[in-house]
């Protein structure tokens, strides 16, 4: 797939009519933003002709960006030593960018590959915090290769600005506004009050991280392909029948009627099995799954939704392989479920306790979110962005009509999606072992 460089600029934030705030100031990270991370995470947007005008796009950017300033800014230290975001108006990375073919036809090669690099800029060797690539084809259509770095924000703030900056485009006004206090909510008691052990879900030792890297050493890119699963509207409602017959008692509702674990918590029992089930692991070794949980409904206070900033932690079910295998769905799910629900306010307010009072002061803490590994195998790890607000990513060209993640081959590392079909099925991005693609493939659609 050749794509052409055509032009690449630095964009910066719009302030007319009104003055530009100063350049000097930062924004600190928050607890929650030191442990999310540190690289760029890209997406991709395919649009159908007609396209909005390149000059259309760069200036609703320059003016949502005095909006979202951090991201025309640069990481940099304070006066204390301490990682913050400089508000320095520095700007973003705009490419543009052409192919000679027809979109309909280059589809095929839009799937989990290496292919997809060359419709996002580069994220080697860069400072910049967010950057775009539009890329023309010769039909009209548009692919918008979006990245942007996760220490500045979770996915939730991140498309709220994709909203805002598509609002912009089109006349509207940005609303709501975005909340970009990160100090005010997550305030530290005094006394520190640690209810919890964030060894394993958040942070770990240095130790553990280099006898990681070492057990993967021999691990290539070329062991592992992404593989694309479509799970349709008709086998998620199988799927959840039958993941949910472990609901306790007290979730049923007042109608008589069971509840439902939630789709997503089957689709990550129904995976977590299959992926097991296809590797080559010791049946009483213990896999564990890491499950991002968004905090601002679960925090007390609750903290709105227009936060703009980090406000993610972890649940970790586990499970013996042996036992996750011998019993149905129905467990995995129960155990989900049970994890999630523990991640509640008396966890992240033990969470912030823990980073202020323990981590700073032991340099041994690091945390365990990392691109360096290749593998996670026994581990699963699961990015869920089937709440997204992709379908309103509309620049004036209507709804996206195909998005997809980035190519990242770590092995075990899970993506989730709604399918851009609209009908309610789902997508999943599961980067495996080459050797154990067919067995997996062959468990995707078993339901036992």
């Amino acid at each position: 797939m050749k794509v052409t460089i055509e032009n690449s600029t630095t964009v910066k934030p719009i302030y007319d009519p009104s003055p530009p705030p100063p350049s000097t100031a930062y924004i600190p990270l928050s607890a929650f933003d030191k442990v999310a991370y540190d690289a760029h995470v890209a997406i991709i947007y395919a649009y159908r002709p007609p396209a909005m005008p390149t000059a259309t796009l760069k200036l609703g950017l320059q003016r949502v960006l005095a909006v979202y300033r951090e991201w025309a800014g640069r990481l940099g230290m304070n006066h204390k030593g301490e990682t913050v975001v400089l508000l320095n108006d520095q700007g973003v990375r705009f490419v543009e960018a052409s192919m000679d073919s027809r979109l309909d036809q280059t589809l095929t090669l839009l799937k989990p590959s290496q292919a997809l690099q060359s419709l996002y800029p580069s994220l080697k060797g860069i400072e910049e915090l967010l950057q775009v690539q539009v890329t023309r084809f010769a039909c009209g259509s548009m692919v918008i290769g979006f990245t942007a770095h996760h220490s500045v924000a979770d996915g939730q703030a991140t498309s709220s600005f994709l909203v805002a900056w598509g609002r912009v485009c089109r006349g509207l006004d940005i609303g709501p506004l975005p909340l970009h206090d990160r100090i005010s909510y997550f305030i530290p008691r005094d006394p520190p009050k640690i209810e919890f052990d964030h060894f394993g879900a958040e942070y770990t030792s240095k130790k553990i991280v280099e006898d990681e890297a070492s057990r993967f050493n021999n691990v290539a890119l070329d062991d592992i392909v992404v593989h694309k699963v479509h799970f349709s509207a008709d086998f998620l409602t199988k799927l959840k029948a039958r993941a949910s017959i472990s609901c306790p008692p007290s979730d049923i509702t007042n109608n008589n009627k069971r509840a439902t674990y939630s789709t997503f918590e089957c689709v990550i029992a129904h995976l977590w099995r299959a992926i097991t089930k296809a590797r080559s692991v010791s049946a009483y070794e213990t896999t564990h799954l890491k499950i991002s949980v968004n905090g601002r409904s679960r925090m007390n206070p609750r903290v709105p939704n227009q936060y703009f900033g980090n406000l993610v932690l972890w649940a970790v079910p586990s499970a013996k392989v042996k036992d996750l295998l011998r019993e149905p769905v129905s467990h995995a799910a129960k155990l989900i479920h049970e994890a999630i629900a523990k991640v509640n306010d008396s966890y992240f307010r033990s969470f912030i306790d823990f980073t202020t009072s323990k981590v700073k002061h032991d340099p041994d803490i690091v945390t365990t979110a990392s691109v360096e590994k290749p593998a996670l195998c026994p581990d699963i790890e699961v990015d869920s962005w089937l709440r997204l607000p992709f379908c309103d990513l509309d620049f004036g060209c209507g709804s996206p009509y195909m998005f997809m993640p980035m190519y990242y081959p770590t092995e075990g590392n899970i993506f989730l999606l709604p399918s851009y079909i609209g009908d309610g099925s789902i997508n999943a991005f599961v980067p495996v072992f080459k050797d154990q693609l067919d067995t997996f493939r062959q468990n995707c659609y078993i339901l036992d």
